[in-house]
């Protein structure tokens, strides 16, 4: 059974800084993109952030320069580095991975569970 377990939201005042982190397991073949995502409440979810294998990445541009995302492939690990938050950033934040699964036989999207992130005012 694949599997993404998220870790790292939590309530942070605006400036302040998170760090998500995400890490896939299970029978892994191998992975491509890594991403993150939020869905704030009443809104659609949208791609926050998305890195390659070979590390190309891309930001959603609200927050470009702000956040950082991240990846350790050995530990099939995706990290997202948040500084200068602001009470928009405030959403569940998914992160996802484009994987190969030994039982597979073409890769598919498999999503965390999510996190929260709440940035007050």
């Amino acid at each position: 059974q694949v599997q993404l377990v998220e870790s790292g939201g939590g309530l942070v005042q605006a400036g302040g800084s998170l760090r998500l982190s995400c890490a896939a397991s299970g029978r892994i073949i191998s992975i491509n993109d890594m991403g993150w995502y939020r869905q704030a409440p009443g809104k659609q979810r949208e791609l926050v952030a998305i890195i390659t294998t070979g590390g190309r990445i891309n930001y959603v541009d609200s927050v470009k320069g702000r956040f950082t995302i991240s990846r350790e492939n050995a530990k099939n690990t995706v990290y997202l580095q948040m500084n200068s938050l602001k009470p928009e950033d405030t959403a569940v934040y998914y992160c996802m991975a484009a994987l190969l699964e030994y039982s597979g036989s073409y890769y598919r999207a498999v999503w965390g569970q999510g996190t929260q992130v709440t940035v007050s005012s």
